[in-house]
């Protein structure tokens, strides 16, 4: 379609390639899954005021900070009772351990609070500007995941070194074991802190994103990402198996029990660490695409309208941005059919997208309505401009509903006249019936519905020329032939006739004994321009 050129009236069509694309939408309010626009409901709507992203990521990014410690806190503990060589922990480490382990968990959640939650907010500054980020920001702005996991990072290996440090300072026989504990509760938080992070950050992800297609994924990729989550879910904790056995290797005085009651505890610590970061991994990668499948029955459905927020950094972030970009042609796509079908009339329209776009036609016998206003010189004299098209409105209204309600195609307006072809450009076998209906159709309506505005109609049926006819840059559909230029003078004649309303009695001869039946043939004339006679039909 996008090689055909419209040409109708004064209006003429452009490529569809050459159209310009919309603007950025901004985030509808419409939600893209059953979950939520960013696949929980926990990150609310799209609409949402600035004020309440901003206090609901807070408060969820806390309670991200506070949750990675205390499982951190939970893993150092738990593993330090199994993994412990014998005789385990002196009272004097333990009692240590107990107050150090509480106070640098709040203290890692305040620092935490102060350094990561209100930097990442302070990242995002632009967004409680209700504007657009910048290159730049749009960039640091889905980093902020990995920068709250790097702090969470710095944290946990500051407490690595300090409770390393204590284990030397009061029983050097555990430092080893106490060093490797909290390394692995390190990365355990590390890894959730991330998943968090990004979960809870989805809001402002999705408006770094609007309106955006970047050509390169925009903070890192699907395949680092799983690379990374299989590190952190499986590589580590077994990693962690080699070193316990490793250790009780080396050591030499590990009884079997004790060895099997470490694997044991380190095989569930796997398993469960495990599961969860496949879990949060497995909803990473499926709300993505959940949201593009639930878009895509949309657009089955016929809503072009539809948009989905962008609030993934990777391909998967490509993918909705694809497929918004995707919507938006089809859309617009679908804006130019219909204002094609508009300007040529919907079978043209159907007939250039089926076939090539080429000057010429095909001759075929159709059936030719033409309706002219009486005194339409005298009427634009005499009246308002604006009354004058408001006539016109109307007028053309019952003339295109009738022509469309029996089969036809309106070809062209020609001022205050109209021009409609049944039989052309898609065959129809019962034209003449059809063209001969809607004639009367509108005379009659045009009587009632349009009293101030009189028209002449002319039906007539022959062999035309249909096809298109121009220039190969710009051109229009059209049909020539003796049945038009029969169906204009009948026109003419029909403005002084009773009902104001003429067809050749050819046309009548073609239609269906029923529709002939409302025909009676009245006299021969001979038409302006033609040399032998016609045999004028009024309806009864």
């Amino acid at each position: 379609m996008d090689r055909w050129l419209i040409f109708t009236g004064s209006v003429y069509s452009r490529s569809l390639n050459s159209v310009e694309r919309r603007e950025p939408v901004h985030l509808r309010s419409d939600s893209p899954t059953r979950s939520g626009p960013f696949g929980s409901g926990l990150l609310g709507p799209l609409d949402q005021d600035l004020t309440v992203l901003r206090r609901r990521v807070q408060r969820l990014l806390t309670a991200t900070l506070i949750a990675t410690n205390v499982i951190g806190a939970l893993v150092v503990v738990g593993l330090a009772a199994l993994l412990m060589p014998s005789p385990g922990m002196s009272a004097e480490l333990v009692r240590v351990t107990a107050v150090a382990v509480p106070v640098y968990v709040v203290s890692a959640v305040v620092v935490g609070t102060l350094w990561g939650t209100r930097g990442a907010l302070r990242t995002l500054h632009w967004a409680a500007e209700g504007r657009r980020p910048t290159d730049a920001e749009r960039v640091a702005s889905l980093r902020v995941p990995l920068r709250l996991t790097l702090m969470q990072g710095v944290l946990w290996g500051v407490a690595t070194v300090v409770f390393a440090a204590l284990a030397v300072l009061r029983q050097p026989a555990v430092a080893l074991t106490v060093f490797l504990v909290v390394a692995f509760a390190s990365v355990v938080v590390c890894a959730i802190a991330y998943l968090l992070g990004e979960f809870a950050l989805r809001p402002y992800a999705a408006r770094a994103l609007d309106g955006t297609a970047p050509p390169r994924p925009l903070s890192g990729g699907v395949n680092l990402r799983m690379l990374l989550f299989w590190c952190l879910g499986t590589g580590v904790p077994v990693a962690g198996l080699v070193v316990t056995a490793v250790l009780a290797w080396v050591r030499g005085d590990v009884s079997t029990t004790k060895l099997a009651v470490s694997v044991i505890a380190l095989g569930l610590v796997v398993l469960c660490f495990g599961l969860l970061v496949t879990v949060f991994t497995a909803r990473a990668v499926v709300n993505p695409i959940a949201s593009v499948r639930h878009a895509l029955g949309r657009v089955r459905a016929g809503d072009f309208g539809v948009e989905i927020p962008v609030y993934d950094g990777t391909e998967l972030g490509l993918l909705q941005a694809g497929f918004n970009d995707m919507v938006a042609g089809l859309a617009e796509r679908e804006r130019m059919r219909d204002l094609f079908g508009r300007h040529v009339g919907h079978e043209v329209a159907v007939e250039a997208m089926r076939s090539s776009a080429e000057l010429g036609g095909s001759v075929r016998t159709v059936s030719v309505l033409f309706v002219d206003l009486v005194g339409s010189t005298a009427l634009a004299a005499s009246r308002p401009p604006e009354e004058v098209v408001g006539l016109l409105n109307r007028f053309f209204a019952v003339v295109v509903d009738e022509v469309d309600r029996h089969d036809g195609l309106i070809n062209k307006f020609v001022g205050d006249a109209a021009l409609a072809v049944f039989g052309a450009p898609a065959p129809l076998p019962d034209h003449a019936t059809r063209a001969l209906a809607a004639g009367r159709a509108i005379a009659r309506r045009l009587a009632t519905e349009v009293p101030d505005g009189p028209a002449g109609i002319g039906v007539a049926t022959g062999d035309a020329v249909a096809g298109n006819v121009g220039d190969p840059r710009r051109f229009e559909y059209t049909v020539i032939g003796d049945p038009v230029n029969e169906a204009a003078r009948l026109t003419e004649l029909a403005k002084n006739a009773p009902g104001r309303l003429l067809a050749s009695w050819t046309a009548v001869e073609a239609a269906t004994e029923a529709e002939a039946a409302h025909w009676t043939a009245t006299e021969d004339v001979t038409l302006r321009g033609r040399s032998r006679p016609t045999t004028l039909a009024s309806p009864r």
